[in-house]
């Protein structure tokens, strides 16, 4: 999405929220608010919480829903390495760094501020409080803005389901101990938080607020329910660069591509599938619910043999790429990114067909083999959708095989195995086809610079001529 189709739909949106909410806001003062939100979400590592995932997130016909989508990211403190400095005028009152932390001020050094309170009850939060960076820290600064920016709008009673909405985007948490679900204990906090300030929201409203910060939090994580695993793992790759920002340069190495891989795939295999939607009183449909709940399932299971299956084949490469240095770039040994003005040569293409190539034995297996040989949905900049070298591997000694060998990678990794041992182990003729590839890919380079050699013959003999020259013009 283009920034300026991003800035008149962010403006279109407030406009309407408003006017529904009934509020007084003339445009111009809805401008200002357009481009504290824009602006973070177009920042040089927003590859996925970008505007287009907000509209996304808020694409309903309620004003609350709508609001808490547009402010439920403005702050990502791991993705942006920062806070945007005109987000920082709203929480600088409110929070300061302690050892690299941000930490809730305490009660003597808050200002008085019925609102900050208020979103600090709904979030149960406390003064003094550390904020973790996965337990709604990012999520809390956002509500703080988008409290601070709207109360001039905005009725208590509106602003308190807006902050409903951001704080159950807090992804991914399990029910307590004694069986309250994430929305029971929202229900509760709201309760105590409307009593505290005298707010004018009868039980049954909130409820319904409740229900809207369930549908808010269920389209944040929407992807994970895609029906087609190849458009699920095209997001799964616009999240990598965010938090792994050498992803972006071209020139990344080997090592780092394999630590994004990495962190994803003992993500995937870290997260339950039952913590990922929510239901709440009927909201969404047990229908729904269960279709949601059961592709969720079914994508992360695609997902980790997938990342499993990359992972392996970028630690053959890494075993490799050792021997020549800790940090070698990633297009040395594996050739540059394909595009329609280079075609130079890749590792692929020094890779044989598998003859007698396995065959899946299961629909899930069939499934990461497609997504491998034919890629995910697109192209990442940084990354081809397609997997050639896990491929060949696959087809070559099956998924167990990988499995196998995920294992022996990440003992490599953890610098358990040596290269030299993670290398000896595998398949003899699957790691002679992979090395004399690599050395092929290294010849054509070396034959490439030697066909420039002309350009240097030819320097030698212009600057032969030009001294033949001077001395025949001296002579004279």
């Amino acid at each position: 999405m283009e920034i300026e189709q991003a800035y008149q739909k962010c403006t279109e949106r407030l406009m309407w929220a408003c006017a529904l909410l009934q509020a007084s806001v003339e445009p111009q003062e809805l401008a200002p608010i357009t481009d504290l939100i824009v602006q973070p979400m177009t920042g040089p590592w927003r590859f996925f919480h970008t505007p287009q995932h907000i509209f996304k997130v808020g694409a309903t016909e309620d004003a609350i829903e709508v609001l808490a989508a547009l402010f439920h990211d403005l702050v990502y403190v791991q993705v942006d390495c920062s806070i945007n400095f005109q987000l920082s005028y709203y929480i600088t009152p409110y929070t300061k760094e302690v050892k690299g932390q941000l930490v809730i001020r305490e009660p003597s050094d808050l200002p008085a501020d019925p609102m900050f309170e208020m979103v600090a009850s709904v979030f149960g939060f406390v003064p003094g409080q550390v904020l973790q960076p996965f337990a709604g820290q990012n999520e809390f600064l956002s509500a703080v803005i988008a409290v601070k920016v709207l109360e001039r709008f905005l009725q208590p009673e509106h602003l308190i389901q807006i902050v409903a909405g951001i704080e159950a985007t807090i992804p991914f948490r399990s029910s307590s101990e004694d069986g309250l679900t994430v929305s029971d204990r929202l229900f509760q906090r709201l309760q105590i938080t409307c009593e505290k300030f005298n707010l004018n929201l009868s039980e049954e409203e909130l409820f319904e607020a409740v229900k809207k910060a369930v549908r808010v939090s269920n389209r944040d994580v929407a992807s994970f329910a895609h029906p087609n695993p190849a458009h699920f793992l095209a997001n799964t790759w616009n999240l990598l660069p965010e938090t792994n920002h050498n992803l972006i340069n071209c020139s990344y190495t080997v090592r780092d591509y394999r630590l994004a891989l990495e962190k994803m795939e003992g993500f995937m295999n870290f997260l339950r599938p039952e913590v990922i939607f929510r239901q709440y009183r009927g909201e969404p449909s047990d229908r729904a619910f269960k279709l949601w709940d059961s592709t969720a399932r079914k994508n992360l299971e695609i997902a980790k043999l997938y990342l499993g299956s990359k992972l392996v084949a970028i630690a053959f490469v890494e075993a490799l790429s050792s021997s020549i240095g800790p940090d070698v770039p990633l297009v040395i040994m594996m050739g540059n990114m394909p595009n329609g003005n280079c075609d130079s040569p890749r590792l692929e293409n020094f890779i044989p067909v598998v003859a007698n190539a396995y065959q899946p034995k299961n629909d899930l297996e069939r499934e990461v083999m497609n997504l491998l040989e034919k890629g995910r949905a697109k192209s990442a900049k940084y990354d081809m959708e397609h997997s050639p070298l896990a491929t060949f591997m696959v087809k070559s000694m099956g998924f167990e095989e990988m499995r196998c060998q995920c294992s022996r990678a990440k003992a490599f990794f953890k610098q358990e195995l040596t290269a030299i041992d993670f290398i000896s182990e595998f398949d003899p003729a699957v790691a002679k086809v992979l090395i004399d590839g690599v050395v092929k890919l290294f010849e054509s380079h070396k034959s490439a610079i030697s066909r420039m050699s002309w350009v240097k013959n030819r320097i030698l003999w212009e600057s032969c001529v030009n001294s033949s020259n001077s001395d025949s013009s001296a002579n004279k």
